[in-house]
């Protein structure tokens, strides 16, 4: 997926500074400093380096990669506070649970990804091939793994609003399943790839803006992306309709309007935004880019992408009743005063 290339783009960011001796030179020694002389004492020689000068195999440090680094740091403690929550609480074995568990299982390893990305652009030698191959795999299958489980969160919330009656059945357990195992096989597969040779190591010229991901695998999948985030419009579409509907028959029933409808439809408008507001300018820069743009343009798209993994806890997780009563009782050990009301999985 193209959402899994956001991070890789940390990978071909390092500046390399390059580093040489100088010759010798006979006269810089003193005196006492004959290095024939074996009775004098041994001297220390200290290289003048010009003003400035970075030291010899040291890189500069892109502030981009450090803003990753810090990202991929804060993504990783949200979503691991999310899994130990979702482990240690076994009530919380709903389908729903499933796909929010899946959902923290993937943004946690984009966040691990993208600390592990930082170390091997500055702390290893970043230009062995297998290196970089494992990181961009780990990096293009957590971020796809990520986007499919908000589509399969999406596809669930619409199911149970469809099939209200036959939602909580042991057939919508296993569906769950079943999705959350193809989306990671998907996910997989397509981190793979790049180790299967589908990379630029050989032709430069054919990188995209994520390098060694090729031009044509990015247009490609930038075009999936898009067409995921078509299908969730619509899906979120068919899921405020039917809340329309329901909320007329209540307020015929009870004579009174349903305002929550309208927050739970603005609720869900603004969970689409802010999705697209995240992924879409890297994945329509990723269609018309190449490796000759500048690189701050690719890190300007690049950051807001991987701060959706940093709002997916807050919107899936931590607005969930059952999730914060496990919090208040794990941080605490008591439960909030207020009421939390049950939610189901159509709740937004």
């Amino acid at each position: 997926m193209i959402v899994s290339l956001a991070a890789a783009v940390a990978l071909s960011s390092g500046l390399n500074s390059s580093s040489g001796l100088e010759p010798f030179d006979a006269s810089s020694w003193g005196a006492s400093e004959d290095p024939t002389n074996s009775s004098a004492e041994p001297a220390v020689r200290t290289v003048p380096s010009a003003p400035g000068a970075s030291s010899p195999g040291v890189q500069d440090v892109s502030p981009w990669d450090v803003a990753l680094c810090v990202t991929g740091t804060l993504i990783s403690c949200e979503n691991a506070l999310v899994i130990a929550v979702l482990f240690y609480t076994p009530t919380l074995r709903a389908p729903m649970f499933v796909l929010i568990g899946s959902l923290a299982v993937a943004d946690l390893l984009a966040g691990l990804g993208l600390i592990l990305n930082f170390v091997f652009t500055y702390l290893v030698d970043s230009s062995v091939e297998f290196v970089t191959l494992m990181s961009v795999g780990l990096l293009i299958s957590a971020f796809s793994a990520s986007v499919l489980n908000i589509l399969a969160i999406t596809v669930d919330r619409y199911l149970s609003l469809y099939n209200a009656l036959t939602y909580h059945t042991e057939r919508t357990v296993t569906f769950t399943y079943v999705m959350v195992a193809l989306v990671w096989a998907s996910c997989l597969t397509l981190g793979l790839l790049p180790v299967l040779g589908w990379n630029c190591f050989k032709d430069e010229s054919a990188c995209s803006v994520c390098r060694p991901v090729t031009k044509s695998n990015a247009v490609a999948l930038a075009v999936a992306f898009l067409l995921v985030f078509a299908l969730m419009m619509q899906l979120y579409l068919q899921i405020c309709k039917i809340a329309f509907r329901h909320a007329q028959q209540i307020a015929v029933q009870h004579q009174f309007i349903a305002i929550s409808t309208t927050k739970g439809v603005s609720t869900l408008s603004a969970i689409l935004c802010a999705f697209g507001a995240c992924w879409l300018p890297f994945a329509m820069y990723s269609i018309v880019a190449d490796s000759t743009y500048p690189a701050v343009y690719t890190y300007a798209t690049v950051l807001p992408a991987t701060c959706c993994s940093v709002i997916n806890p807050i919107v899936y997780a931590f607005r969930n009743p059952d999730i914060q009563k496990s919090l208040w009782m794990a941080c605490c050990g008591c439960v909030p005063s207020f009421s939390l009301r049950p939610r189901t999985s159509s709740d937004v």
